[in-house]
């Protein structure tokens, strides 16, 4: 049987176990108060000389006031954008973003943070954080945002005395994207040696126009004028038939996706094992 003496040590050490415990417990369920939030961006590309769009989504909260929206810039000395109390706070704004950037306010209080910026320029391109305060706690997640230029071509026949060929133009592009034709009569068809495409540097010294001439083309078969680099897909369709002609065109970004992050506040847990202090020592 255990002495008196060592009874008392280990009853004192249980009720220290079980005091640190309490302690435990006691600040686990203070913090877990304010939970984490979850936060989502979708990466996205900008066109630059136009406005762009930084999309970020949160939890929502109905107190406006509590709401604290934070957008960082990978590099960037100061914030991109800052929104507290129901309304901007530009003071510790970046210089690079002054006079360009600006949320919704109208619809903070339905969880969007969505910063929308203004005249998006090549250097604009990095990782950003879209970091949010509420009362409910705080949660962030990055957004890579690329740039560049882009813009849906335009499909024309051009006539001449021997045949008909088929010019595809389009004014803004950057990175130099490629050039692929393609028919829907001659799937799978190579087209690159009746074709010729040039890039053109415009005013700007960046950008650049698109233009590719199809030769020999059939009528009533549609064709197609697809330019592509690492941020945007567009496709340019024609039809030419005895009667008329059809367009169409449509364009798609590559670059979007879905980021989710959450920030939280972990309790600490315990796992008590009870000690009895009539404990058998060998």
């Amino acid at each position: 049987m255990a002495s008196p003496g060592q009874i008392i040590f280990w009853s004192i050490i249980s009720i220290i176990i079980i005091l640190a415990a309490a302690i435990a417990l006691i600040i686990g369920f203070g913090i877990s108060g304010k939970h984490f939030i979850t936060v989502t961006t979708l990466t996205s590309a900008g066109n630059i000389g136009e406005d762009g769009i930084l999309s970020c989504t949160f939890e929502p909260d109905i107190k406006l006031s509590d709401i604290v929206i934070q957008w960082l810039k990978e590099g960037a000395m100061g914030l991109v954008h800052e929104f507290k109390e129901g309304k901007d706070d530009l003071s510790d704004q970046d210089e690079m973003f002054r006079g360009r950037t600006a949320v919704f306010a109208d619809q903070v209080i339905v969880g969007n943070a969505s910063l929308r910026l203004k005249n998006v320029q090549l250097t604009d391109a990095g990782t950003y954080k879209c970091y949010i305060i509420t009362s409910k706690g705080k949660g962030n997640a990055n957004l890579e945002y690329k740039t560049g230029a882009f813009s849906i071509p335009e499909v024309n026949v051009e006539y001449n005395a021997s045949s008909e060929s088929l010019r595809c133009e389009a004014p803004r592009w950057f990175p130099q994207p490629t050039v692929v034709w393609a028919s829907q009569v001659d799937q799978g068809a190579n087209f690159s040696k009746v074709s010729n495409t040039s890039f053109e540097l415009n005013s700007e010294n960046v950008t650049m126009k698109v233009v590719s001439v199809l030769y020999n083309v059939t009528i009533n078969n549609t064709y197609s004028c697809m330019i592509e680099n690492n941020i945007a897909k567009a496709t340019g369709d024609i039809k030419v038939t005895d009667s008329e002609i059809k367009r169409r065109s449509h364009l798609q970004l590559l670059t979007s996706k879905a980021s989710l992050g959450v920030s939280s506040f972990f309790a600490i847990t315990w796992a008590l094992l009870p000690l009895s202090p009539h404990l058998m020592l060998k």
